[in-house]
């Protein structure tokens, strides 16, 4: 997999010519630099980011950068070895070679189980915008129509994901670099009919008003929005230049965190007093915003630039999740037809089982919403981030340490003060899981079907290893 993975296009990379090697089908230098830049801004920032400034206070800034921290150092760790070994389904591919199979095992299916999850819930999120507008149409026949689209997106080749998603991304980094614009002139009061809004911070309640306990279990939801930062360095493996793009995806990401979700963040709780936010299921905090700013035609805009953003996030879990089930099947962890490619080099029926899962959701969130088999997909893979940042970080520091001295001289680009920084990383992820045990119903629901989850696919663990000494490969 990893030689399939390394395969350079013998065309230009600058042309993006094809070549008899299929460069022509691979992912070009811009689709990596738009993929890295706005993939990750889902509808859980546009919408969700109201739940935990309403929960959190101003501090929900705090929140951010906190899990911002958490993502950049499994970032950087996971940027080291991928640089060193791009791999398509990247960091199953180290778990397996660093900690033995049953770590890939694990953090594969579970990555799998989540975009699952994401898929379902974007496409809810993206039916739903589509029905404020054509409440006439049933909402989830465009949850179905999405997810009908965005298969066929993701069958044609890598070279058509990686164009839809370029043009979709950017529209999201143009709303949040307008939004960021404007926001920052209002919120200094240099925007018609504004006023200095910055003691908004700490006059309603203090910075905290909730305590800091809320801020540290707000992490958990913070990770949810962050999570697919690593869908970049997946896709620069299907890329004309891996090596580069694995370096522009890493090196990238402190700053998309800054400026994006918390430099948005921010602006939201310095523009609006957190405890006049509206309900999200109601208006989201940005759409509120962008009412305050008088723009025209503002609630019509973000409503599209949440289903731009819902379909992004759609586009990217299914060549995610696909790419790590064709992963999954070509070492022997799941059924080796999985991996079965068109000739267009797509896991073509990876594609098809993934969102085979993604139509079950939607189907039975509206055929029996009261049933919470929705509701339990969704809460199981809410620690999935967490659970895949903690194999990223016991991994790195595996592979390091089996390398020779001339591997650690030339790594680029390479994790810092090995191996704390690591460690750290996984001290982190357990405070964050006993915060949320000691918090409230939710947090801990989260962490107990989660686990299950994790139980019940290491419960299939013996079987699939089985098949492995079968075959002379465990």
């Amino acid at each position: 997999m990893a030689d399939r993975g390394t395969a350079q296009s013998t065309g230009n990379p600058d042309t993006g010519s094809d070549s008899p090697a299929g460069g022509g089908k691979k992912l070009r230098s811009r689709h990596i630099t738009m993929i890295a830049l706005g993939g990750i801004i889902g509808a859980s920032l546009f919408v969700g980011s109201g739940n935990v400034v309403r929960s959190v206070g101003p501090a929900a800034v705090v929140s951010y950068l906190l899990g911002g921290l958490l993502v950049f150092l499994a970032m950087r760790m996971l940027g080291e070895m991928a640089a060193a070994r791009p791999a398509i389904g990247s960091f199953m591919e180290y778990a397996r070679a660093g900690l033995g199979d049953w770590a890939g095992y694990l953090v594969g299916w579970l990555y799998w189980y989540y975009w699952i999850g994401v898929i379902a819930f974007e496409s809810v999120v993206g039916g739903s915008v589509l029905d404020s507008w054509f409440p006439a149409v049933p909402q989830w026949v465009f949850s179905v129509v999405l997810l009908l689209v965005f298969t066929t997106t993701n069958l044609v080749s890598a070279r058509s994901f990686g164009e839809v998603e370029y043009w979709l991304a950017g529209i999201k980094v143009a709303a949040i670099v307008v939004f960021l614009s404007v926001g920052a002139l209002f919120a200094f009061g240099l925007w018609p009919k504004a006023h200095f809004a910055l003691p908004n911070l700490w006059t309603h309640g203090g910075f905290a008003p909730n305590g800091w306990w809320p801020v540290l279990s707000g992490v958990a939801i913070v990770i949810f929005s962050y999570f697919g930062t690593e869908i970049a360095v997946m896709a620069a493996a299907e890329s004309e230049d891996p090596a580069r793009g694995v370096r522009q995806a890493v090196s990238t990401v402190i700053w998309r965190i800054l400026l994006f979700f918390v430099g948005g963040v921010l602006l939201i709780v310095t523009i609006v007093p957190w405890n006049e936010l509206p309900d999200p299921k109601r208006e989201g905090p940005f759409a509120h915003a962008f009412a305050l700013f008088g723009l025209p035609g503002a609630g019509l805009v973000m409503n599209a630039v949440v289903l731009t953003a819902a379909c992004s996030v759609l586009n990217s879990g299914l060549y995610s999740a696909s790419r790590m089930f064709s992963a999954l099947a070509e070492q022997g962890l799941a059924p080796r037809f999985v991996a079965r490619e068109s000739k267009a080099g797509v896991p073509a029926v990876a594609v098809l089982a993934s969102t085979i899962g993604g139509y079950v959701a939607v189907v039975v969130n509206f055929v029996a919403p009261g049933s919470g088999i929705f509701d339990f997909i969704m809460n199981s893979a809410g620690l999935v981030a967490l659970f895949v940042y903690t194999f990223i970080a016991c991994t790195q520091m595996r592979m390091r340490h089996k390398m020779t001295p001339e591997q650690r001289a030339g790594l680029k680009p390479r994790m810092w003060l090995h191996p704390w920084l690591g460690i750290l990383t996984v001290a982190g992820v357990v405070a964050i899981v006993a915060v949320m045990l000691l918090t409230d119903d939710d947090a801990r629901t989260q962490v107990w079907t989660s686990i299950v989850s994790l139980a019940v696919i290491a419960a299939f663990w013996p079987l699939v290893r089985r098949q492995l000494r079968r075959r002379g490969v465990g």
